[in-house]
C-alpha cells in the first residue's frame, strides 16, 4: 500500500446520477482500522477541519441497542461475541443517517467490516466510496489503548478485544486489499501521536480544505 508521503491527493467521488438516498449526491470516505487505531479520534479532526460528518457504524449500532428494540438485542448479543452485525441492520442505519444530515460528505467509520459488507453496500445505495482512509497500528499498541480507555464498553474487555483483532485481520483486511487494487487506500501510521497522525491526514484531505481566501475577499 502506499504512505502518506506518496499518496497522491485525494479525487473528489466520482458524481452518482441515482442511489438510495433520494438521488442526494455524496461524497463517501471509508474509515477502516483495527479496534483502538485511533479512527473516532482522527474522524473528529477531519468533521473540525474539513467539514464532514463523522458516521460511526458502531455507534449507529450501539444508539439502537440502548433504543431497547428487538433489533438492539440482536445487535449487543453478536457485539459481544466479536461477531459482525449483518450487513442489511447496519447499511439501513447508515441510509437513514445519510438522509437525513444535510451534508454530502461524509465519513463512514468502521464499516464495511468485511467483503459483504462492501458488496451490499455499493449494491444497495449505489455509492462507491471516493477513498479508504486506513489506519494502521500494531495489535499491542491497539490493545494497550483499548485496555487504558475505560469507556464501560461491553467490548472492551481482554476476551473480546481479541476476537475483535483476529475479526479485523480475517474479514475487514480483505476490504482494504480490494480498494487498494483499485488504488482507493490512503494508508496512515496510526501508531504515532495523535498530532503527528492528524498532520498526514491533513495532507490527505487538502482537496476538501475550506477556501479561506474566499473568506477574505
Amino acid at each position: 500500500m502506499g504512505t502518506v508521503v506518496d499518496a497522491t491527493p485525494a479525487v473528489v467521488a466520482e458524481e452518482v446520477t441515482e442511489n438510495m438516498l433520494g438521488g442526494k449526491k455524496v461524497t463517501v470516505v471509508f474509515v477502516l482500522g483495527g479496534p483502538g487505531s485511533g479512527k473516532g479520534t482522527q474522524c473528529a479532526n477531519i468533521v473540525e477541519h474539513f467539514g464532514f460528518t463523522h458516521l460511526s457504524a458502531g455507534d449507529l449500532l450501539r444508539a439502537e441497542i440502548k433504543s431497547g428494540s428487538e433489533n438492539g438485542t440482536m445487535i449487543e448479543n453478536m457485539i459481544k461475541e466479536g461477531k459482525i452485525v449483518p450487513s442489511e441492520v447496519t447499511i439501513k442505519l447508515l441510509q437513514e443517517a445519510m438522509i437525513k444530515n444535510e451534508n454530502d460528505k461524509f465519513l463512514i467509520d468502521g464499516f464495511p467490516r468485511n467483503k459483504e459488507n462492501r458488496a451490499a453496500f455499493e449494491n444497495v445505495t449505489k455509492i462507491s466510496p471516493a477513498f479508504v482512509l486506513f489506519f494502521d497500528c500494531s495489535e499491542g499498541e491497539m490493545e494497550r489503548r483499548l485496555l487504558g480507555r475505560n469507556q464501560g464498553r461491553v467490548d472492551d474487555n481482554i476476551e473480546t478485544i481479541k476476537k475483535r483483532f483476529k475479526t479485523f485481520v480475517e474479514s475487514s483486511l480483505p476490504v482494504i486489499e480490494h480498494y487498494n487494487s483499485r488504488n482507493k487506500v490512503k494508508k496512515i501510521d496510526a501508531a504515532k501521536p495523535i498530532p503527528e497522525v492528524f498532520e498526514d491526514v491533513k495532507a490527505i484531505f487538502a482537496p476538501y480544505s475550506p477556501k479561506h481566501f474566499q473568506m477574505d475577499l
